[in-house]
């Protein structure tokens, strides 16, 4: 009796912290829209707030434990690259698109995640894992349909498949940020992995606006709303990027692409609510259609980590990632666990 009400006690925070995930979410998707309609288009500065909270919160943590990385720091360079990357083209897309569109498209990161780990780590899928995520594709494709037949296509300041085209192009980023951060949580601790990656997603930004958003930033005019918008952006990432680790350690894919659906009601409720705006019939077939093929995806991805079969080759240079310290004798003691957990990185 103590071991079940541990247990439920332990899906109950698992769920609780879902949900934090898909509000934190679906508060930056708001702030970003509400930026965008303001005629401020800066993603890059947006997400450098951001990574500027994760260094200054996390990177004093790690300093203290005075250790050397367990990864090397170019891979965290890379990683956050990629991330920076992702965040810009998808908070762009709000110059564009809607919030419902934006939200939901993300989904299309499983779908590049499937192709990634195919190539690059050998994994192997079932039948219904394939099937969970072509009904997710049919889903979004739903939303490029209504997006297509959208009142906004005759607001010239809206092109809503240019701001499609944005968010699809961005998840290729998120595929490859989310299957590097997924090794990093599994291998090291989250510590780490946040404090680089704001760390190195600071840099990044800062240069990338120097370069591409100075002009923007002179010009913007900067009142309380503004600022404060800027703020709930960079609080809410600072929120999803701090949680995330703690549900994909916890539970898994499975209950954190579940939870991200909620993220997309809530963008639902801010369109109608906030916006008073009416939405195509064609998106709730389309969040239907998606939301089934995530669970199909879902509830067959434990399973067929047993009877799937990979790469050995493949999957021992993904565990055998260089360290600092060039130490690989905890690579074999990790692999069977990393083997069974290579299935967890698909995420929405």
């Amino acid at each position: 009796m103590g071991i079940k009400t541990k247990d439920a006690w332990g899906l109950l925070l698992v769920l609780f912290l879902g949900q934090l995930v898909a509000f934190s979410m679906a508060a930056a998707s708001f702030a970003s829209s509400l930026v965008a309609n303001l005629g401020v288009d800066a993603p890059l500065t947006q997400s450098f707030f951001a990574y500027l909270l994760l260094a200054l919160v996390y990177g004093p943590i790690l300093l203290s434990r005075r250790q050397k990385l367990r990864i090397p720091w170019y891979w965290y360079l890379a990683l956050a690259f990629v991330d920076v990357q992702g965040n810009y083209l998808v908070v762009k897309a709000y110059q564009y698109s809607s919030i419902t569109s934006v939200t939901l498209l993300d989904c299309w990161t499983v779908v590049w995640v499937i192709i990634l780990t195919w190539y690059a780590l050998g994994t192997r899928y079932s039948f219904w894992q394939f099937l969970g995520a072509g009904t997710c594709v049919a889903g979004l494709g739903l939303v490029l349909l209504s997006d297509a037949k959208s009142p906004d296509e005759q607001d010239p300041s809206k092109i809503p498949l240019l701001g499609d085209t944005l968010v699809i192009a961005g998840t290729v980023f998120f595929a490859f940020s989310n299957v590097g951060q997924e090794y990093c949580v599994k291998k090291n601790d989250r510590v780490e992995l946040v404090a680089m990656l704001g760390l190195f997603g600071l840099l990044v930004s800062t240069m990338q606006i120097f370069i591409f958003e100075r002009e923007i930033l002179e010009a913007a005019v900067w009142s309380p709303t503004m600022i404060s918008l800027f703020a709930a952006f960079a609080i809410a990432l600072f929120m999803f990027y701090t949680i995330t680790p703690l549900v994909l350690k916890m539970s898994g894919s499975t209950l954190f692409n579940l939870s991200l659906l909620t993220s997309d009601m809530w963008a639902v409720a801010i369109r109608v609510l906030f916006y008073q705006e009416q939405i195509n019939w064609l998106y709730y077939l389309a969040f239907t259609v998606v939301a089934i093929g995530l669970i199909i995806y879902s509830l067959n991805e434990s399973s067929a980590g047993d009877g799937t079969t990979t790469s050995t080759e493949a999957t021992d240079q993904y565990q055998q990632l260089p360290s600092e310290d060039n130490s690989t004798g905890s690579g074999h003691s990790l692999g069977r666990q990393e083997r069974k957990q290579q299935e967890e990185t698909h995420i929405c």
